[in-house]
């Protein structure tokens, strides 16, 4: 297939599984079209900040950030939520409250709105079922749903392909292929509590540090 032209909308958090998927994207020849959300999370600035370093790490020049402040008021989820604690016992039994309901749902859906918009072809998404924290809206069997309603309600000759590249993997398989690639991980934040330095201990980051450890290599950013 000729990628000459090709755009893809990547969705980077700043984080690692999504700054991966942006650098797999990019070996496959695509033009990045990037697309970060602010949707009032606790780590909204620091999110934001790795956001942008990861962009000019990749040298793109097409980006969007788009300020979603209704989350704040319809979703009961720690990350949204001050008057609710973000977990640090470790990983327990069905959906945690840091999920914030169908987030990746309406991410997608204004990136086929997007997508359309830039004539992009993909649209590329960080998602792990495997080893992520229960979020139902993080699984093949939804994105798989979602793909399918993005290209029944848009023009004919839109198609669009979400591209989950992570889905299937592991956090230390994903660390291993980050390394692989040359992703500058000491760019990259998972913390859901702090801005500063990670605190270690909320689910994102045991996830994380866990991968890391499976791995046999050290993670370059800086934890209380």
């Amino acid at each position: 297939m000729n990628l000459e032209n090709k755009k893809a909308i990547c969705i980077m958090s700043g984080g690692m599984d999504s700054t991966l998927g942006a650098y797999m994207v990019k070996d496959m020849g695509y033009e990045i079209i990037a697309l970060h959300f602010n949707y009032g999370q606790r780590t909204e600035a620091k999110e934001l900040s790795c956001f942008k370093n990861i962009c000019n790490a990749l040298n793109i020049s097409s980006s969007y950030v788009l300020d979603l402040d209704f989350f704040s008021k319809i979703s009961a989820s720690a990350l949204t939520d001050k008057s609710i604690d973000v977990p640090t016992s470790g990983l327990g039994d069905g959906v945690p409250v840091t999920y914030v309901p169908f987030r990746n749902g309406i991410f997608l859906s204004l990136s086929a709105a997007l997508a359309e918009k830039e004539g992009a072809e993909i649209i590329a998404i960080g998602v792990v079922e495997e080893d992520s924290s229960g979020y139902p809206d993080c699984t093949e069997s939804f994105i798989s749903a979602m793909e399918k309603s993005i290209n029944l309600g848009t023009k004919d000759e839109t198609k669009i392909k979400i591209y989950t590249p992570l889905v299937h993997l592991s956090k230390s398989q994903i660390v291993e292929h980050a390394l692989k690639l040359n992703v500058p991980l000491e760019l990259t934040w998972s913390c859901y509590k702090d801005e500063d330095k990670a605190c270690g201990v909320c689910d994102s980051c045991r996830l994380r540090l866990n991968g890391f450890k499976l791995a046999n290599t050290k993670d370059p950013i800086e934890y209380q």
